[in-house]
């Protein structure tokens, strides 16, 4: 592996005055947060580490499989009185919230952090997209909501309304990686459809999720409506087996484990799974306008991102100025740790994170590909950290070229034509989300037309796509099921029912009257009346 001083990240440990083991929730803090746990006497205990340093960082009750259960009862006897409160309180709920977020946020800033080592600029995209998909959902559920008018059987005498009613109780279950973002992302759309809620946060961010809960509570949210239960797989599941619609966010053999549970008892599901993201840096781009967009695509939030880039697929016209561009400002990347907005890209959250990924670019590595950036554990920095790392000639057969790193690590691939980075783009089992870069935006949206995935950026890596809440997020393939934001949230997460009334059947006016007069007669009539409606392109 190349020289780790010639191409790795900068580092920026802790000022030796503030070392990472000071980094500690006061007691005042976590004890309040930790008190909305639904947990009994004998549940046992979980204790979560601060990534910055790998020390124990909280430790709280979990919950058992008789407290998930109480946890629904509860919130299904909160339910139908929140389900009835006018829809315009509903909304002034989420935009206190919205406000509530922005104004707290350095509370929440700390705690996101010392739960996942993430850069403190990651945390800020945490509050930033809860305050964004808090104002859109306060602002678009009336129009989401809405009762609708669709076309009768017959004109006039047919009149249709569909109207959308709660499903009750919808369970969350969120993971570590954007432990604010998403479990807010499922919360919103289900509290202002008028759904209750039990939230499962995964262990090592329990903290942030009850954070969440609490600040909404403070926008007026009714005791009951949202329970929060703690632990590992086995109280997921638990939430799995009781809900009425489950939202799941995780990896993609997880997913279908939870999706053949939801099938198993018909309920709904919205899973978000892994991705393999590609991005295409086309011939026509200014490398220099394009290398720093591309970097964050590929490293915001440690790589540790459902729709973060792994794959990066360059035009061999613009291969040399791109890399002279974009290698040396990955390596002038600033890694560290610490509660402030000193540097780029912070730690990984865990061990197991930082096996996987040196376990890929080793193997990778062993294969013959080779190391333009990074490679390198940071131990100088903390017990995570990875400096950010770019591959080149990554074979087929790698580890890395077809599963999902799920870190600071992107493998270059050059390519001769759009037809061919199309391919390759798509030459994967996953289809979560997708980047072209080009100077010609027409070309790019062609470009996008045909690349498989639930979203497609053009000139953007992922972070306006995520945060253009309106628009349905979501995977194809084996990315996932379902789709988050927008008027689909909402959908997934309430019961059409279409109410169809016949009119004039009081004077006679109906199909029963007119199969009195003979069935010849009756069916001789229908025919005639089809045909002119086929004729009049009625709906």
């Amino acid at each position: 592996m190349d020289n780790p001083s010639a191409l790795s990240a900068s580092a920026g440990p802790l000022d030796p005055e503030h070392p990472a083991s000071s980094y500690a929730l006061e007691p005042d803090v976590a004890t309040p947060l930790i008190a909305r746990i639904v947990t009994s006497q004998t549940s046992g205990t979980h204790t979560s580490e601060l990534p910055f340093t790998g020390a124990p960082l909280v430790t709280f009750p979990t919950s058992s499989d008789d407290d998930v259960e109480l946890a629904f009862s509860r919130a299904r006897a909160a339910q139908p009185s929140w389900a009835a409160t006018a829809l315009r309180e509903r909304t002034a709920v989420l935009r206190r919230f919205a406000d509530l977020v922005l104004e707290r946020q350095t509370e929440v800033l700390d705690i996101v952090q010392m739960e996942t080592g993430k850069s403190r600029t990651s945390a800020f995209d945490e509050v930033a997209y809860c305050s964004v998909a808090a104002r859109h959902f306060s602002v678009r559920a009336g129009r989401y909501l809405a009762d609708r008018r669709e076309p009768g059987m017959f004109p006039v005498l047919t009149s249709v309304t569909v109207d959308r009613r709660p499903v009750g109780v919808v369970g969350v279950v969120s993971p570590w990686n954007y432990p604010l973002t998403l479990s807010v992302s499922e919360l919103l759309p289900a509290l202002v459809a008028g759904n209750a809620a039990v939230l499962r946060p995964d262990p090592q961010t329990t903290l942030t999720a009850l954070w969440a809960v609490e600040l909404l509570a403070e926008a007026g949210l009714p005791d009951g409506v949202v329970q929060v239960v703690a632990g590992g797989g086995e109280i997921g599941a638990a939430v799995v087996d009781r809900a009425d619609h489950i939202a799941f966010t995780g990896s993609t053999p997880t997913g279908r484990v939870v999706g053949r549970r939801a099938g198993e008892r018909l309920i709904g599901a919205t899973l978000e799974l892994g991705g393999k993201n590609p991005l295409y840096v086309a011939d026509d781009v200014d490398p220099v306008l394009a290398a720093s967009g591309v970097a964050r695509a590929c490293f915001a939030n440690t790589g540790q991102l459902c729709v973060s880039i792994e794959r990066l697929y360059v035009h061999e016209d613009v291969l040399d100025e791109f890399l002279e561009v974009f290698v040396p400002l990955v390596r002038d990347l600033r890694l560290g740790t610490g509660l402030d907005y000193g540097y780029d890209i912070g730690s990984l959250t865990s061990q197991a994170q930082l096996d996987r990924v040196q376990g890929h670019v080793e193997d990778a590595v062993a294969r013959g590909a080779r190391v333009l950036a990074g490679g390198v554990h940071r131990t100088d920095v903390g017990p995570y950290s990875y400096a950010p790392t770019v591959l080149s000639d990554v074979p087929d057969d790698a580890v890395c070229t077809t599963e999902e790193t799920f870190g600071p690590v992107v493998a270059i691939t050059v390519v001769g034509s759009d037809d061919e980075a199309v391919e390759r783009m798509n030459a994967t089992q996953f289809g979560l989300n997708a980047s072209v870069w080009t100077g010609d935006t027409r070309r790019g949206r062609r470009i996008a037309a045909r690349i498989d995935a639930g979203t497609v950026g053009v000139n953007d890596g992922f972070t306006s796509a995520w945060g253009s809440v309106g628009a349905p997020q979501g995977g194809h393939k084996s990315s996932g099921l379902g789709r988050r934001h927008g008027r689909e949230a909402i959908e997934a997460m309430t019961e059409s029912r279409s109410i169809v009334v016949q009119h004039g059947v009081m004077r006679g006016l109906s199909l029963d009257t007119l199969y009195d007069t003979g069935a010849a007669r009756a069916t001789g009539l229908l025919t005639g009346a089809l045909r002119l409606m086929n004729r009049l392109r009625l709906p």
